[in-house]
């Protein structure tokens, strides 16, 4: 690294795991680096976005690029910058039944009714990159220099595809996309699958352990604790919903 996390306003997570929370809806990207590769993990809400999250990479690996990206779920605001990467690999969850993720049309209609302005949306959904690597069970990454990452599918839970990001080490650092939020309720979409939440947040603790960082979509990092509550309280707000 050339310039330290902070210096971009970044927050270090560990010694080759930092993570940044973007403006307007708070959602965090994260980046892994590695002696001969960079994972990012989710891109932001908007083509800006996206070309924020490159200039603050290049700063910080010296004008090196990102060579994988991991979507964590099909929402607007954690894909719609990621054309600023279409050089990378990119990668996301396969629905276990094999459907389809969000068209281009529905993220766009859908980032519209969340405030995200109307040509902004559009341009960011005629750009969008569809992933290249779909995960199905597990995958691993190695990123050179002995950084390890794992991409894990974890779902079905706050959507259909949810990817879980696994950073082995002492501790350890979990990338949980919005299948863990800390700065308000889990949000629960008409893409949820609520039955199926719980279970999806014990795979996170089984991937990350008791001493692991869990780095949320939205808020600020978090322990195991923390989502184990969390999960209490979805399986108690989802009690009746059928899997």
């Amino acid at each position: 690294m050339t310039v330290a996390w902070e210096e971009v306003g970044w927050e270090r997570v560990s010694g080759h795991v930092g993570r940044v929370r973007l403006p307007g809806w708070d959602c965090t990207a994260g980046l892994v680096v590695g002696g001969a590769g960079a994972l990012l993990v989710d891109a932001g809400s908007s083509l800006a976005e996206g070309a924020r999250l490159r200039a603050d990479v290049g700063r910080l690996l010296g004008g090196a690029r990102v060579t994988h990206l991991a979507l964590t779920h099909p929402h607007f605001d954690h894909v719609f910058g990621a054309p600023a990467f279409a050089d990378a690999e990119v990668f996301a969850a396969t629905d276990p039944a094999g459907r389809p993720s969000r068209s281009p049309e529905e993220l766009r209609a859908d980032a519209v009714a969340n405030g995200l302005d109307a040509r902004t949306a559009a341009e960011a959904a005629d750009a969008l990159v569809r992933p290249h690597r779909l995960v199905t069970g597990e995958h691993p990454l190695d990123l050179g220099g002995g950084v390890r990452v794992l991409l894990a599918n974890v779902g079905p839970g706050h959507t259909a595809h949810d990817l879980a990001v696994l950073v082995p080490g002492a501790p350890g650092a979990v990338f949980c996309g919005d299948l863990v939020e800390e700065s308000g309720e889990p949000q629960a979409g008409p893409d949820a699958h609520p039955a199926h939440w719980p279970t999806a947040l014990d795979r996170l603790l089984e991937l990350g352990g008791p001493e692991a960082a869990y780095v949320p979509g939205h808020g600020a990092v978090v322990d195991a604790a923390f989502v184990r509550r969390q999960r209490e309280e979805l399986a108690a707000r989802f009690a009746g919903f059928e899997a």
